[in-house]
């Protein structure tokens, strides 16, 4: 099993972190791109395992000549690959069997999968009804009018809005129930502005006519999604100056509300020409409460935030990290209480976090002008269950505790593939054991 154990004799961070691009605008570029039928350049496309993935699939699909065979694509675990495909598929000519990991046939499908029957799509399981594998015989679709739950996954609805455009009629959907990641939806449409797509988004519906997607030279921004763990490490830092290249305040992403949330962790936001800087505050709340509604990615950080700065916390809207990656709730829980955090999660997928249990100080970190200072014996493992955020959420607790480590350390290469040797340059020492009986290695 590899474990990387990370580790820091201060708690001081200064740096220049080059974060990655967005792979959320990255996605989405490429299928607006491969819907065009032109092959114009995208800039700074993120290197993320997903893009790449998502990149290689879509080549697998133009090179392929449509027959009765059916072609199978792999999407592994990457949910925005498996989703946005099912839509494009449904209207490319050929059979097309749509599968991806045991963790992905667990994540519901049907509703994305509902509405494209609607629009005359040929889709059927082959294995659990409204569940991955896909078999998708593929042809014309009609344009319609819509009716969604939009409380599941803004993920469908994006899928579907961008075929929209080349859809014979266009595209309407109504959306009932809380929006889930309203700003994703935003995203999507601010993308397709970029390419003269014009749409309507009046109360709950979105309107797209038919149009033609107009090529344009497009360059991705960096993630704003990425940056929520440069904010956790600043959050738990004594000194911090850490800059961020590329983060701008002018942003398509939802996710650029980070300012706003670590204010209350005293991180203050500085943006500059070439990027944003954090530096650090003593100002931090008594306690804290958000509605992650419209911005599931920063969740973890969040929450682990709060517990890291000892800051009793209530969230809210998190209902869908259960069927990401892994059951990011019940990760969450399990995780943080082996450090000894009292969480609590309620039925409605409410999650409270409260004071740390263990009171012991930890004097190897005196200048960390916070109470939430322990020791613990020995690094604790952190299992993030296959999940890139886990990973990355629990890695700035090391600045708390002194040391963590954290299982299966690759798998932050999903979306953010330097952010280990990003932790490196800022000067924290991290050590590889592949095995109990192999030597450690220090990066």
């Amino acid at each position: 099993m590899a474990v990387l154990s990370i580790s820091k004799k201060d708690t001081s961070i200064v740096g220049i972190v080059r974060l990655p691009a967005s792979k959320s605008l990255s996605n989405r570029a490429l299928i607006i791109r491969y819907l065009s039928g032109k092959e114009f350049p995208i800039k700074n496309l993120s290197e993320a395992d997903d893009t790449i993935l998502l990149k290689r699939l879509l080549l697998k699909v133009k090179s392929s000549i449509p027959s009765e065979k059916e072609i199978i694509l792999d999407c592994a675990n990457a949910g925005t690959v498996f989703r946005f495909l099912t839509a494009l598929l449904s209207m490319t000519p050929g059979k097309w069997l749509l599968t991806g990991s045991d963790r992905m046939k667990e994540r519901p499908i049907g509703i994305l999968t509902d509405a494209l029957r609607k629009l005359g799509a040929k889709i059927d399981y082959t294995e659990k009804e409204n569940y991955p594998p896909l078999l998708i015989t593929g042809h014309h679709l009609k344009g319609s009018t819509l009716e969604m739950d939009a409380s599941v996954s803004s993920q469908f609805i994006s899928a579907l809005l961008m075929i929209a455009p080349v859809l014979p009629k266009g595209l309407t959907v109504n959306l009932y129930g809380i929006i889930s990641s309203e700003p994703y939806l935003k995203m999507t449409l601010g993308l397709l502005k970029k390419f003269r797509v014009q749409s309507h988004f009046i109360e709950n519906s979105i309107e797209i006519k038919n149009q033609a997607i107009t090529p344009e030279n497009i360059t991705i921004e960096a993630d704003w999604s990425s940056a929520a763990f440069w904010y956790e490490v600043a959050a738990f830092s004594s000194v911090a100056n850490i800059f961020l290249q590329g983060l701008t305040k002018e942003s398509l992403q939802g996710d650029a509300i980070l300012p706003e949330i670590y204010k209350h962790f005293g991180v203050y936001s500085t943006f500059e020409q070439a990027g944003t800087r954090l530096t650090k505050t003593e100002k931090v709340v008594d306690s804290f409460s958000f509605d992650f509604t419209n911005y599931p990615d920063l969740a973890q950080a969040v929450i682990i935030t709060c517990a890291g700065l000892n800051i009793p916390g209530e969230f809210t809207g998190l209902e869908s990290l259960q069927i990401k990656e892994t059951d990011r709730l019940s990760a969450l829980k399990t995780e943080l209480q082996k450090l000894g955090y009292q969480i609590h999660i309620t039925q409605n997928s409410e999650l409270r976090t409260s004071n740390f249990e263990l009171r012991t100080p930890n004097p190897e970190l005196k200048t960390l002008p916070i109470t939430s200072t322990f020791k613990i014996k020995k690094p604790t493992l952190i299992n993030p269950y296959n999940d890139h955020r886990m990973a990355m959420a629990f890695a700035p607790l090391a600045l708390i505790f002194g040391s963590i480590q954290i299982e299966n350390p690759e798998v932050v290469s999903k979306s953010y593939p330097g952010f280990w040797e990003d932790f490196r340059k800022m000067g924290i020492i991290l050590k590889y054991n592949s095995s109990a009986d192999k030597p450690s290695q220090t990066f």
